[in-house]
């Protein structure tokens, strides 16, 4: 009688078919990207088809922790793995083990998506540019201490400018670990402020012995960087985030230093040749101005200084006299007015009317007494004259 399996016996031993399958254990496949998860965990899933069939994929977190680029949907990729049965599931499974994109290395991928998000959140902004010290005392290289980038920078540095003082801070500049030594660098000298500006400098390389200048945690330390930092990595047709993200790149670590300080001989030239027209222009200013004293010497108005105050003094004595006479001629014209106003008051005045024997009545309520109808006898009134009034009683009212 045929032997009877469980579920999962069956499952279990076509896993074991799996494992002893040569093929399947080591296995290079090619396909596109979808569905693409990366969980808590870390674990990435994800599903390789291509134009008639897919497999589902899990690639465990020891695995892509590898990886220098993202993984996502629409990604053709090649993964070396292997193939097994996921028995909870009853589903076979490729393993990753490895993976790069298929077409293009996976280095430079994860330089062009890093470059994209940097750029996308304006880390390589133009307004976010430092502008260098003209003449920095101190300088900082973030380097190797060891090989031809430090001897080269420092010849060059001390040969045009031999006052500066350089500061090393010496870092792995490829390998495991290089892009944290180097963020801690920068943040260090950024802490301390024991320099100037800094340079970052490595010679040429690959583009995975360059790596560590690609790193998205150097890239933050430059931007967040309150110092100038010059990016000098690699050869001129070498590019790395670090040159975009910096204050200024510069083709080569040579380069950098002559870009960093003036030449001294050139800028002890350029002082003398501003101190010669200085002199040149200070000269031609004294002279101009002895020119304007002597002519000034030669006026009449200093020769002479007397002469002016003299006649100054004789116009002033003659407007003295005119003003004189025109307060004279104003003052007679008024008192000619005032005294035909005055003519005229006086014969309009009550005075002038009682001085020629009239009088004025006026009732006990100070009116006027114009008619007889405004009294009766026994009335108090009274009567002003020219010299005083008189308080009277009225006695009898006659008609005329």
């Amino acid at each position: 009688m045929q032997q009877k399996l469980t579920v999962t016996q069956l499952t279990k031993y076509i896993k074991q078919i799996f494992s002893f399958d040569n093929l399947l254990s080591n296995v290079c496949v090619t396909g596109e990207i979808s569905n693409y998860k990366l969980h808590s965990s870390g674990h990435m899933y994800f599903t390789l088809k291509d134009d008639k069939s897919v497999i589902k994929c899990v690639m465990f977190k020891t695995q892509n922790r590898r990886l220098h680029f993202k993984p996502e949907d629409g990604l053709k990729v090649i993964i070396r793995g292997y193939v097994s049965v996921y028995e909870a599931g009853g589903s076979y499974q490729l393993y990753p083990e490895f993976m790069e994109p298929d077409g293009i290395g996976d280095l430079y991928l994860a330089f062009e998506q890093l470059k994209q998000r940097l750029e996308g959140e304006g880390i390589f902004a133009p307004e976010h540019k430092k502008k260098l010290p003209y003449t920095p005392k101190s300088i900082g290289v973030v380097t190797s201490p060891t090989g031809a980038v430090i001897q080269d920078i420092m010849n060059v540095l001390f040969r045009r400018y031999p006052n500066v003082v350089l500061k090393i801070f010496p870092v792995m500049v490829q390998g495991d670990g290089a892009g944290k030594q180097i963020s801690k660098a920068l943040d260090a000298l950024n802490k301390t402020r024991a320099v100037d500006v800094i340079i970052l400098a490595r010679g040429g390389g690959s583009l995975e012995e360059l790596w560590p200048f690609n790193e998205e945690i150097v890239a933050r330390s430059i931007f967040k960087s309150e110092i100038p930092v010059i990016s000098a990595v690699g050869h001129e047709t070498d590019f790395s985030i670090s040159d975009f993200v910096a204050d200024l790149r510069a083709p080569t670590p040579s380069a950098a230093a002559e870009l960093v300080v003036p030449e001294k001989e050139a800028l002890q030239k350029n002082i003398m040749d501003k101190r010669l027209r200085l002199k040149r222009a200070l000269a031609g200013r004294i002279q101009k101005e002895r020119q304007l004293l002597g002519q000034l010497a030669k006026s009449p108005s200093l020769r002479h200084p007397l002469d002016r105050l003299n006649q100054l003094c004789i116009e002033l004595e003659q407007l003295n006299k005119h003003m004189g006479n025109s307060m004279k001629r104003v003052f007679e014209s008024a008192k000619n007015k005032l005294s035909v106003v005055c003519g005229k008051m006086d014969a309009l005045s009550p005075l002038m009317v009682l001085s020629r024997g009239y009088s004025i009545t006026r009732s006990s309520e100070k009116e006027i007494i114009k008619s007889i109808s405004g009294v009766k006898p026994g009335d108090m009134l009274e009567i002003t004259v020219t010299d005083g009034s008189m308080i009277c009683s009225v006695k009898e009212v006659n008609n005329s």
